[in-house]
């Protein structure tokens, strides 16, 4: 019988604004832990992933986490990046036109740009999936919710440990078949089984420190100049 892959789906590294993790140690977190896929999905960004798929190619999938007007879609096998601000149909367009495959991130967390039910209602048959579990939801509800719009929509659901600190790396995982297609992947993450669950609430002022260090940085920077 051919070995599950262990694969984590939503991670952030330094291209991130509230990220200081570096692709390598990102990189290294994930083989020590036994992750054999990796999608880098940083905040409107793809260039630490397409870095890190140069360095591990097997193990890498580039995506990208994007601000539309509506909420934020979490992207997979990403080509080129998607810019912030997009109202959700156009980005999903760009999106389709270099055969990603589209995610919906925590789609009713309100803290973290959650989704209003109508606009989610309207682009529901537009994305493949939705995040249904976020190990960053701070309430069990949040999760619950996104689970059963994915079943009441047939979507598929994606899992992923929304990892800003190397402590994260794995915390939310699917086990899912072998692929290596984008096609093979949706076919992989339908009869995928979750395993782990929610970080603590700490994690969240990892966060909040990056952004903070990156703040003062660009502080001293224009000081400098």
């Amino acid at each position: 019988m051919t070995p599950l892959l262990k694969i984590e789906l939503h991670c952030h590294t330094y291209a991130s604004g509230d990220s200081l993790v570096d692709p390598r140690d990102l990189l290294d977190e994930a083989r020590r832990k036994g992750v054999d896929r990796l999608a880098i999905t940083d905040h409107n960004e793809i260039w630490a992933a397409l870095e890190a798929q140069q360095m591990d190619p097997e193990r890498v999938i580039v995506g990208e986490e994007i601000l539309t007007t509506g909420g934020e879609l979490l992207a997979f096998f990403v080509k080129e990046k998607v810019p912030r601000g997009l109202k959700p149909e156009a980005a999903i367009e760009r999106l389709r036109e270099q055969g990603a495959y589209i995610s919906v991130s925590h789609p009713f967390d309100r803290q973290r740009h959650g989704w209003a039910l109508a606009d989610l209602e309207a682009i529901a048959p537009l994305v493949d999936a939705v995040e249904v579990f976020n190990a960053r939801c701070v309430l069990p509800q949040i999760n619950r919710s996104a689970q059963d719009f994915a079943e009441a929509h047939q979507l598929a659901g994606t899992v992923g440990s929304d990892a800003h600190l190397l402590w994260e790396v794995g915390r939310a995982t699917l086990r899912v078949r072998p692929f290596t297609t984008r096609d093979e992947f949706a076919e992989a993450v339908r009869g995928g089984q979750m395993e782990g669950g929610a970080s603590p609430l700490w994690v969240r002022f990892g966060s909040l420190f990056a952004k903070s260090q990156k703040r003062l940085v660009k502080g001293l920077d224009a000081r400098r100049r």
